[in-house]
């Protein structure tokens, strides 16, 4: 549950591209209508509309989940207020300058930051936050759970490159099917080879 709940921007921002797509005219009155205050020249075109739309639903989905968490009374991680500045920030620019490229940068953004984050705390405070979230499940020496810690700052440095590469590469379409798809496909490969390396070591004798 908690998983489909991250996911939620991502689904929502999914779902009303491809609206948008298959519904051009009713997109761009929609935008027109909800959006033309807040876009440079007023103007949004069809061609536009789609990946406007998207990106406005996917700052609103992620600001519902941090009212949904408050209002329950219940913790907000500190990864979920880094996705909503982002979100906030070039999703906006998206909206406003009418760009595709600022919300096309945002998952590498927060790829990286979760590099970094996951990398400085090992470096500078010796916190390995792959270990804290991990240790109640198995029990690692500590030179692996650091190797898996740094195996996740590696994946999320690929997964930003890949990110770029696919946003630079491929027509827009072609890059939202990569975030729902294949973003998510990567990271389940990811954890489950991760998986089968970690019960492989366990099982081994020591």
């Amino acid at each position: 549950m908690k998983f489909l709940f991250d996911l939620f921007p991502v689904i929502l921002f999914f779902g009303v591209f491809k609206w948008g797509e298959g519904n051009a005219d009713a997109a761009q009155a929609f935008a027109q209508q909800y959006l033309s205050g807040i876009v440079s020249g007023g103007v949004v075109t069809a061609a536009q509309a789609p990946i406007l739309l998207a990106t406005a639903i996917a700052i609103i989905a992620t600001f519902a989940q941090i009212g949904y968490l408050l209002v329950r009374g219940k913790k907000v991680d500190k990864m979920l207020w880094i996705s909503l500045v982002i979100i906030a920030v070039f999703g906006g620019a998206t909206i406003y300058f009418h760009n595709e490229t600022f919300i096309k940068w945002k998952p590498t953004v927060l790829y990286w930051c979760f590099a970094a984050v996951l990398l400085f705390s090992q470096m500078f405070f010796n916190k390995n936050l792959v270990r804290t979230m991990l240790e109640k499940q198995m029990s690692l020496p500590e030179g692996v759970w650091r190797r898996v810690n740094l195996s996740w700052v590696a994946f999320f440095l690929t997964m930003g490159l890949l990110n770029l590469y696919v946003a630079y590469s491929f027509p827009t379409n072609v890059w939202v099917n990569f975030k729902m798809f294949g973003g998510m496909g990567l990271m389940f490969l990811f954890i489950i080879v991760q998986s089968m390396m970690l019960s492989k070591y366990l099982k081994e004798p020591q």
